[in-house]
């Protein structure tokens, strides 16, 4: 994964004085690039689960049935996840949520990628985003885990996509003093940055095989 440091990260000037405009800050061409990943990834897998998600259903009303490609086993049954209750919990498929959010994260990283500058309330507000995002794929992996008893691997892919835009948007915003922090946070994120997605990423693998360990391949 791509590391940004302090010095990639482009700001402009605040102007000195009463007509002064509010300042605004870019991102360097790896952070762009990596929202624009961590987008596609997402979006790619909330596009796929609506597929199926449509497909299970036109099977139920044909008095047949559907079995996506990504359920494997017992366990490893995306169809098990997209049939559930947890599925729609706003009324809706979740994947309909994740097409327009992961949209945005592109749209986004798009922007950076021409130079674009955004206000500290921008900043800020795609932050609030990111973490509305961590905070349901958590709330998603525990029912998925203990609840539902079934993995998808295709809702693991936006789980991995989600938190680490969210750890990189939250670096971002910190090394800009757009967000308060010590200086030793600041050091620590100009360099190991990817620490923390990856540690997120593995703390979820370890629970995932302290859950089911080898029967996830039974």
């Amino acid at each position: 994964m791509s590391k940004t440091t302090v010095k990639d990260v482009t700001t402009e000037s605040e102007p000195q004085g009463p007509t002064a405009s509010p300042r605004t800050v870019g991102g360097s061409r790896a952070f762009a690039l990596l929202l624009v990943i961590t987008g596609a990834a997402g979006l790619l897998a909330a596009w796929v689960i609506t597929i199926d998600k449509q497909k299970i259903l036109e099977a139920k009303v044909a008095g047949k049935t559907f079995t996506p490609a990504c359920s494997l086993n017992p366990i490893v049954s995306c169809g098990s996840v997209m049939e559930s209750e947890q599925a729609s919990v706003f009324g809706f498929p979740n994947p309909m949520l994740g097409l327009v959010c992961y949209g945005i994260v592109i749209c986004v990283g798009m922007s950076l990628l021409a130079r674009a500058r955004f206000p500290r309330w921008y900043w800020l507000t795609f932050n609030v985003g990111t973490l509305f995002g961590v905070c349901f794929v958590s709330w998603l992996q525990f029912q998925s885990l203990y609840r539902i008893n079934a993995l998808c691997l295709w809702c693991c892919l936006a789980w991995v996509a989600t938190l680490t835009m969210f750890w990189y948007v939250t670096s971002h915003n910190i090394r800009n003093d757009l967000l308060p922090a010590p200086r030793a946070v600041k050091s620590f994120l100009a360099e190991f940055t990817w620490v923390l997605p990856v540690t997120h990423s593995g703390a979820i693998a370890m629970l995932i095989l302290t859950r089911w360990g080898s029967s996830l391949w039974a």
